[in-house]
């Protein structure tokens, strides 16, 4: 997908691999900078930034679940790419808890991960990248991803299924309070899409039944979200904010 280059900043949380990575690569496709974000997979990281077109892409590493540390990544971004312009907020846990097989103890430890994770990181982020544009001067773009799963329900991962709904809430939130400093918040709500996580799955027992949820007979690929990413980001797509855009192959219809 090729869109006009504005040269622009960019964070990506999350992108030592899967998603953020190909976010990382479309957006360095289309001429902008980027500073990859990771937590703990640095030469991973490193993979992401040494494939990536073009010059001035930065690592700035860091857990997101400490607000120091968020603000800590923001500054360090900001710092090295002279700004920041857009915010992937893509960093998230997706771990399987099933309320009937899960103990007590397990179930609020995991909660409390994905919630920490999965939407405070977010909103942290959020806060600390949009002031940087608001102080900028110029507008912005924030792009979160959330899930197919904030609709449709996911009985093994509810906390997930949960955490990306509030994500998309708050985008919508976020849309409205920014709307005046030329901020413009939407999100993308994958289905299921191949990365090195799921590849396991896909090749196993459950592969068939995961690709027959689609109509196409299959899942997405990474490539294929990052280019809603991309557009999202784009000034072409101002009048979507507070959109929440289903990418899921017609294998869940919102109505």
């Amino acid at each position: 997908m090729n869109l006009p280059s504005t040269g622009r900043r960019v964070l990506v949380s999350g992108a030592s691999r899967g998603l953020g990575r190909a976010v990382a690569q479309a957006f360095a496709a289309n001429g902008d900078r980027v500073a990859v974000h990771f937590g703990s997979r640095a030469d991973e990281a490193g993979e992401t930034l040494a494939s990536l077109e073009g010059g001035g892409h930065v690592l700035t590493g860091g857990d997101l679940t400490d607000p120091a540390e968020a603000a800590r990544v923001v500054d360090e971004a900001a710092g090295a790419l002279g700004g920041i312009d857009v915010l992937v907020n893509n960093a998230a846990v997706n771990e399987r808890h099933p309320l009937p097989g899960t103990p007590y103890e397990e179930w609020v430890a995991l909660w409390q991960r994905h919630v920490s994770v999965n939407l405070l990181a977010t909103a942290n982020l959020s806060h600390l990248a949009a002031h940087r544009m608001i102080d900028q001067g110029g507008g912005g773009r924030i792009v979160n991803i959330g899930s197919r799963g904030a609709f449709r329900g996911e009985p093994d991962h509810p906390a997930y299924g949960a955490t990306k709904a509030a994500v998309h809430a708050l985008g919508q939130s976020l849309a409205v309070s920014l709307a005046p400093y030329g901020i413009a918040v939407a999100s993308v709500a994958p289905g299921f899409f191949d990365t090195e996580r799921v590849a396991g799955r896909l090749a196993g027992p459950e592969g068939e039944g995961i690709r027959a949820q689609s109509p196409f007979g299959r899942v997405a690929t990474a490539p294929e979200i990052a280019a809603a990413v991309l557009w999202l980001a784009s000034p072409a797509a101002e009048w979507s904010s507070g959109a929440v855009l289903d990418l899921n192959g017609a294998s869940h219809l919102r109505t």
